[in-house]
């Protein structure tokens, strides 16, 4: 029984590979007939729950949908909404969580070039905002939530200059990130450095200063690795060494 059930999950990951396939080159368009389960099965001469099995694979995929009385319907998912929606959900361990984190040190750290290249002047303005802003949060009443959140639209507006859909897109990934990493306990008393690194970072975007700003984003980003449990900062190597 056992052995039955890998061979129908071996089949039904096999069948639902080739579907995959066969609807991103298939001209047929978003609300498209496909054919029914049954159909499907005669057509790639497997078991219908193997064929029950792929078609639930790529209805998880979004690229199926089933209708009563008519069958399968093709859809045509947008692949940035499917990326933000479902990575962070599969952060569900440290080691997960260590990976969403190097996914966004790499994401911003990469974006930093394009940012500058095709921020426009008022999104620059929007920057220098969002500092005043963070500066005003801890002035007042040391306001760590509404800081937090300041911090999340500072680095999505930076994601925005890119020019990018799909990179700008990945917000939800950073605010998903900050939600899920704990913040320090001493993150009042770190307020001023943070919000120099802020302010440095805005002035070398406003300059254009490409290395400036790269050299900024990456001592910013690699604070974010302090809050995981083990240190996993990308500027130290296999043995946990300050490069």
């Amino acid at each position: 029984m056992a052995a039955d059930a890998q061979s129908n999950g071996t089949q039904a990951e096999g069948l639902a590979a080739t579907l995959r396939r066969e609807i991103q080159e298939s001209p047929l368009e978003d609300g498209d007939f496909f054919m029914t389960e049954s159909d499907l099965a005669e057509t790639y001469g497997v078991s219908r729950t193997v064929a029950r099995e792929a078609v639930g694979r790529l209805k998880s995929l979004g690229m199926l949908e089933g209708r009563k009385r008519k069958g399968l319907i093709i859809r045509r998912p947008d692949p940035l909404k499917l990326l933000t929606q479902t990575l962070p959900s599969l952060v569900s361990n440290e080691d997960d969580l260590r990976e969403l984190g190097m996914l966004r040190y790499a994401l911003e750290v990469g974006s930093i070039e394009l940012a500058i290249r095709n921020t426009t002047e008022d999104q620059i303005q929007q920057l220098s905002e969002v500092v005043s802003q963070m500066e005003v949060a801890f002035a007042d009443e040391n306001d760590v939530e509404n800081f937090v959140e300041l911090d999340v639209q500072f680095h999505a507006l930076i994601l925005a200059m890119t020019g990018s859909r799909m990179i700008s897109g990945m917000r939800k990934l950073l605010v998903d990130f900050f939600i899920k990493v704990p913040r320090r306990g001493d993150l009042v008393a770190a307020a001023d450095r943070m919000i120099w690194e802020h302010r440095e970072l805005y002035e070398a975007i406003q300059a254009r200063d490409v290395e400036r700003a790269r050299t900024m984003i990456r001592m910013h980003c690699t604070e974010w690795f302090r809050d995981l449990p083990d240190d996993t900062s990308p500027n130290r190597d296999d043995r946990g060494t300050k490069i």
